[in-house]
């Protein structure tokens, strides 16, 4: 089978965990209504998500390298349709919580899998084109999830975007027994996961890559945490907040194709990923300024903007020398950059700064880009 063809499966196997995190966003304020919590405690689904997500990378990654990659993106997203299940029938906030991160689990399956099926058919320019091509369509995940989970959450409450979440992931489920293929190499030696883990321990290029993804991500979603907040206390709707990601993923896909135009001009992927940090911090700069209006939303475009230029480098390039074991490294990368990100969103969520959140990132990735490798 030409793996081309099965490259809308694994668009829409990245896209789903970016649509399920930005389609609960705007279930929050509904969440912490229904449950009687505050912004904070209710925010914290978000940062739950993220830690379990990080996990399950780990564990999906392993085990793909072992079992094959078809199988286990199978098992993975047969655990998000129990846990989407699980959600329905709890009626607390733990039991909530609990279903959420054993969802998140299952979600990480179609991030490590997905990737390790490109890299295991992809390599080099080619690979980065791919992961800029996907970035493009990735572009559309925030407005997709944002605009629907507005519309979903006004018309049936939160239960609306788990129901919305449980007939996507089944959806997924039966398009991946149809038609994934399986691209584990025949002879595939595994390695073991602690040697790996000290190799990438050990290894500065992976520490920056591993930053670099936390920290636009922090960015990115610190909005999709604290955004319905902040319009509620600016009096806006929650569906205004919603309409938003619809401004924010043409900023994404934006930068997504200016990253595939410059990358033909010859641009390196750390020029661009500099570039991206430059336009992370001046959009966070204007949101600080901004952070009592509404015109806030038009000082994300370049955080937006800088994510969909930065990630499709970072990716491309972070596991190059990691070829004989991709399920592995792939697996404890992913790990280490969700742990990072769901520290950094915890500490958003607590102090409920989106300005300063927003500097403190652009200014972090700046400094990292800007050191040679």
């Amino acid at each position: 089978m030409n793996f081309r063809n099965v490259l809308p499966l694994a668009i829409a196997l990245l896209m789903f965990p970016q649509i399920a995190q930005t389609l609960y966003s705007p279930a929050l304020a509904d969440i912490g209504q229904v449950f009687t919590v505050g912004p904070q405690t209710a925010a914290q689904t978000l940062s739950v998500y993220f830690l379990a997500f990080a996990f399950g990378v780990v564990v999906w990654g392993r085990v793909c390298d072992r079992i094959g990659r078809r199988p286990t993106m199978l098992v993975g997203l047969a655990v998000y349709v129990g846990a989407s299940m699980l959600a329905l029938s709890v009626g607390t906030f733990i039991g909530l919580l609990m279903a959420q991160a054993l969802a998140a689990f299952g979600a990480a399956v179609g991030s490590v899998v997905t990737q390790t099926l490109l890299r295991d058919r992809f390599r080099g320019a080619e690979l980065a084109r791919i992961f800029s091509l996907i970035g493009i369509a990735l572009a559309a995940s925030p407005a997709i999830g944002l605009f629907s989970g507005a519309s979903l959450v006004h018309a049936f409450g939160y239960r609306g975007v788990l129901g919305c979440l449980l007939l996507l992931s089944a959806a997924l489920w039966l398009w991946c027994w149809r038609i994934l293929p399986e691209t584990r190499p025949r002879h595939l030696i595994t390695f073991g996961l602690f040697e790996t883990l000290q190799r990438m321990l050990l290894d500065p290029d992976i520490w920056r890559s591993t930053l670099l993804v936390a920290l636009f991500n922090i960015a990115l979603f610190s909005y999709y945490s604290l955004g319905p907040f902040m319009f509620e206390r600016l009096g806006l709707s929650g569906q205004l907040f919603g309409y938003s990601g619809v401004i924010l993923a043409l900023s994404s896909g934006l930068g997504a194709w200016l990253n595939e135009w410059l990358l033909l001009k010859g641009f390196t992927d750390l020029r661009l990923i500099r570039l991206a940090a430059c336009s992370a911090l001046l959009g966070g700069i204007g949101v600080w300024l901004l952070q009592d209006s509404g015109w806030f939303v038009l000082a994300m475009l370049p955080v937006v903007v800088g994510f969909g230029m930065a990630i499709p480098n970072i990716l491309g390039s972070a596991l190059a020398y990691y070829g004989d074991r991709l399920g592995t490294a792939g697996a404890l990368f992913g790990l280490m950059y969700y742990l990072l990100i769901g520290a950094g969103l915890m500490l958003a969520v607590w102090t409920q700064a989106l300005g300063e959140t927003l500097i403190l990132c652009g200014a972090l990735t700046l400094l990292l880009a800007s050191r040679k490798t």
